[in-house]
């Protein structure tokens, strides 16, 4: 088993632009692992910083066609002061068998500044 983190941000804390960002970043996920089943999936976990509440990510994923059933919660991130703001952070673990090197971790939009060493070209949005 294998996790793959992932994180992304957002301007305002609305649901449609919670749904966007995180539909975003999860089939960014999918793509550069090379994800393409479900059943590759064990579960997601989604977090998100205390300024976002408007809507659950969860659904984003759970409405992901094809996803329906992998198992997703979602938390609050802790309130670290001066740390990254409307941000939501993944963690998805799988079933893939790779080399953690071989793993992509994808990061986005303002998100890129928590792991620029992770960062990809793919990433450049």
């Amino acid at each position: 088993m294998r996790a793959i983190r992932g994180a992304t941000t957002i301007e305002t804390n609305m649901a449609e632009e919670i749904y966007t960002a995180t539909k975003e970043l999860f089939e960014e996920i999918l793509h550069q692992n090379k994800l393409t089943d479900s059943e590759q999936l064990t579960s997601v976990i989604i977090t998100v910083t205390e300024d976002i509440f408007a809507a659950f990510p969860a659904k984003a994923v759970r409405e992901t066609p094809g996803f329906e059933y992998v198992p997703v919660m979602g938390m609050q991130e802790i309130p670290v002061p001066n740390s990254l703001r409307m941000c939501i952070r993944f963690m998805v673990f799988t079933t893939i068998h790779k080399p953690l090197t071989e793993i992509n971790h994808v990061y986005l939009r303002g998100a890129k500044v928590l792991r620029p060493d992770l960062v990809n070209e793919e990433d450049a949005l």
